[in-house]
């Protein structure tokens, strides 16, 4: 049983979403991932998958995430989905748990979304409640995720940064920063994504979400939806580098929901993401290293565009596979091919 032993701990590197397609092919393959996310309302009964997710813990860092608590219910939280939120965390000893900035229950009704909060004293004031009943219960910090939204209470007195930040101050909760959530709220509420980032305190980042989104046309307009069906698009990453360069590396989840490829694509993606990480670093120490002296260093291996958001930063770590073996095999052929066709 999971409790016969001590936590792992969560490195600043990429992990993917464990899917119920994929849970047998980790069993027996046992491939390289940096850790895996679960959603804690497919584990709070028994069955195989429970099962099997026990003997994934013990070979893989865990994190459960959940997306039924409603944070910011008026009426306070379903003492009985938290209780079994307690029990999935007790029983499989997960390295991380995080939740949304959200509200999804309304009269002992669920509702199949997550719905964004007006951002102000009030409502701080309810959510802090709740994520301080929670953190006692799970006796444990939780991170707190911000919400990929489509429309915004005109009457908010503050943004959701701010309201994040604040609510960091008031409960000693972290933040969950999903990258393509701010990309989607930024571009749908016409706001400024790099800010955004840059309003969050640092020292409460202990965990980073990347997805790809869908586009839709609505006359004139363009509404992005956050479906995670798709690689992480070329925007997202960029944004990903600009929070790599505020915050360092931290633990980054790989998130794919519909349309669910095979495993090797989930891993492709998060491969990309400590790449991209690591070029990052690199080029951050040889800033360091120019700075010290005035002696000529080589180019960085892997060099990362910066100030853009139409660019791949990604691509750099295709060049870098093609320099290391320049016969790659046809299958990274065609995901560059892929990827530049999105640049």
């Amino acid at each position: 049983m999971s409790s016969m032993f001590s936590p792992l701990a969560i490195p600043a590197s990429a992990g993917i979403g464990l899917r119920s397609p994929h849970i047998a092919e980790m069993l027996t393959r046992r491939p390289s991932a940096g850790w895996l996310e679960v959603h804690a309302e497919n584990y709070m009964g028994d069955g195989a998958g429970v099962e099997a997710l026990e003997r994934l813990r013990q070979i893989y860092p865990l994190s459960v995430h959940g997306v039924g608590l409603s944070l910011g219910s008026a009426q306070g939280l379903d003492r009985g989905h938290l209780e079994r939120l307690r029990m999935v965390c007790e029983r499989f000893q997960p390295d991380l748990v995080s939740e949304h900035l959200a509200w999804s229950v309304a009269d002992g009704a669920y509702l199949n979304d997550l719905l964004p909060l007006r951002y102000d004293e009030e409502a701080l004031a309810i959510v802090a409640r709740n994520v301080e009943t929670v953190q006692e219960t799970l006796n444990r910090q939780v991170l707190i995720e911000n919400l990929s939204a489509y429309v915004a209470f005109a009457d908010s007195s503050m943004s959701e940064a701010e309201f994040l930040a604040e609510l960091v101050v008031r409960t000693g909760c972290g933040l969950l920063l999903d990258v393509n959530n701010v990309q989607v709220s930024a571009h749908n509420l016409q706001y400024d994504a790099k800010a955004f980032i840059d309003a969050l305190p640092a020292e409460a980042i202990g965990e980073i979400h990347l997805a790809g989104h869908a586009t839709n046309h609505v006359g004139a307009d363009t509404v992005l939806i956050d479906d995670h069906g798709s690689r992480v698009p070329p925007v997202v990453w960029a944004l990903y580098q600009h929070a790599v360069d505020r915050f360092g590396p931290r633990p980054t989840l790989i998130e794919w929901d519909t349309d669910v490829p095979i495993l090797d694509v989930l891993l492709g993606e998060a491969m990309w993401a400590d790449m991209l990480t690591a070029s990052i670093m690199f080029n951050r120490k040889q800033a360091m290293r120019r700075e010290q002296t005035t002696k000529t260093r080589a180019t960085p291996i892997l060099s990362v565009q910066s100030g853009t958001t139409t660019g791949m930063p990604v691509l750099a770590a295709f060049a870098a596979a093609r320099c290391a073996k320049p016969c790659m095999s046809a299958a990274l052929v065609s995901i560059e091919e892929e990827y530049h066709a999105a640049a």
